[in-house]
């Protein structure tokens, strides 16, 4: 036996209830902050594309896409939700390998859970599971994988889907390796099209493809019985480097999902020293964006790899441009939403302060690290440390910090009191009787454009 069955075994035969009570609690603030995240997102005129498509291609309805209240196909509304839980680059982020893990795995098990009309609790422990195996896989390629140019969200994302969709619908030991096999040979996506709707297709493909390989193999339908250990399998082809004993080692004593982090900003992970240091310039003797001679930033070498783009042409691209989020964390004192459309990123005044930022490469910071300096142009100049950015597992977003964003990101997609019925019943999420509940307060009467 291989790390593939071990792994199979661990996500099918683990009781919920030996599940700690510490990772469940992170589960649920990943569902919270996953629905808040995809129903602002809803508003966008690009989920209108799949929605479309969904329409002229039929399907029988078994499962709800999130905001829009269409019911179509498990994979379809698999597909919709993990792109709406990615678009706005807002959700969790695994730390150091980062993955988002609740995006491609989360759509899965409330795609499967709807139709079943499962448990709250049963979903939960699914999910967390799911998040689980998608970690701890993408930890055994890490970093080799990702430098190598693939998306580890979509990669490993098919992991997580099919763990936690396949728990779901019962399948036992045996079926769990084949659909993992399934999975992991459908697993995709590369960083060239960061920037684009295609980055977010990643995860919603990934929560497609889980769900198709958990229904695939609930049906008999074979594959490789070492999908990551195989000599052509999962981690030999896609990565250069690989320890395959980080899948399994401590399984089920120590959990990944307490190194996932929480977004406090709307763009990549990188980005958020740069933004926590910028946002705490504002309160400094003298500074304004106009004031600004120069801005420099020493960050890890990663940042300038992803994150480079210093005059962004639309507002995804912005998500991607560390000049751009260190200019709004100057100018707007924030990184939500707002900050990534079209408009800002051409704004006059954001678009001048990009030009006098740079950032220079430094090996010994961490990636959550930064040390920024900004010189005024009367030659006054300030410096700010940041340890360890705000939504990091050692600066975690606290409890209420994530009911912030959740109706920060609600109060223009659901009725207030909706809102706050689902806040409340996703908080007592193990005690929901059938997650359908929790569906139908995702539901708007009509959608609402983006402005």
């Amino acid at each position: 036996m291989g790390e593939t069955h071990d792994l199979a075994r661990f996500v099918v035969e683990n009781p919920s209830e030996r599940i700690p009570h510490a990772v469940l609690h992170e589960g649920v603030r990943c569902f919270i902050n996953y629905l808040g995240v995809a129903l602002y997102a809803a508003r966008d005129p690009s989920l209108d594309i799949l929605l479309d498509l969904f329409k002229q291609e039929g399907g029988r309805p078994h499962a709800t896409v999130i905001g829009a209240g269409t019911r179509t196909s498990l994979q379809n509304a698999a597909l919709a939700n993990g792109y709406l839980g990615h678009l706005e680059d807002y959700d969790d982020t695994h730390f150091p390998t980062v993955i988002h893990p609740s995006s491609p795995t989360l759509p899965a098990a409330l795609a499967v859970g709807e139709q079943l009309g499962a448990s709250g609790q049963d979903v939960l422990a699914a999910s967390v599971l799911g998040m689980e195996a998608c970690c701890r896989i993408g930890m055994a390629i890490h970093p080799y994988h990702y430098d190598g140019g693939w998306h580890i969200t979509g990669t490993c994302g098919v992991f997580g889907a099919v763990a936690a969709s396949g728990r779901l619908i019962g399948l036992d030991t045996p079926h769990m390796v084949h659909a993992l096999g399934v999975a992991g040979t459908q697993a995709a996506g590369v960083r060239e099209v960061f920037g684009s709707m295609t980055k977010p297709f990643h995860p919603g493909r990934s929560a497609q493809s889980g769900v198709l390989a958990s229904l695939l193999s609930k049906g008999g339908f074979t594959s490789t019985t070492a999908i990551l250990e195989g000599r052509r399998g999962f981690a030999a082809v896609l990565s250069s480097k690989y320890d395959l004993s980080r899948v399994t080692h401590g399984l089920g004593e120590r959990w990944e999902l307490h190194m996932n982090g929480l977004k406090p900003y709307a763009c990549g992970v990188v980005n958020h020293s740069l933004i926590d240091a910028m946002i705490a310039m504002r309160s400094k003797p003298g500074v304004t964006p106009q004031a600004v001679e120069r801005v420099s930033a020493k960050v890890h070498p990663l940042v300038l790899e992803l994150v480079d783009r210093r005059h962004p042409q639309v507002g995804l691209e912005g998500k991607f441009s560390y000049q751009h989020c260190m200019a709004v964390g100057l100018v707007d004192g924030a990184a939500f939403p707002a900050q990534y459309t079209d408009a800002k990123v051409k704004d006059p005044i954001i678009t001048a302060l990009r030009d006098r930022i740079n950032a220079t490469a430094d090996p010994s910071l961490g990636e959550d690290q930064a040390i920024v300096t900004l010189t005024l142009k009367d030659g006054r100049s300030y410096t700010e440390r940041i340890e360890h950015a705000t939504g990091a597992p050692e600066n975690p977003m606290t409890d209420t910090q994530l009911n912030a964003k959740f109706r920060s990101l609600t109060a223009d997609v659901l009725p207030q009191a909706q809102a706050e019925d689902l806040l409340t019943k996703l908080w007592a999420m193990d005690q929901v009787a059938d997650v359908r509940e929790i569906i139908a307060l995702t539901r708007m009467k009509r959608r609402i454009p983006r402005k």
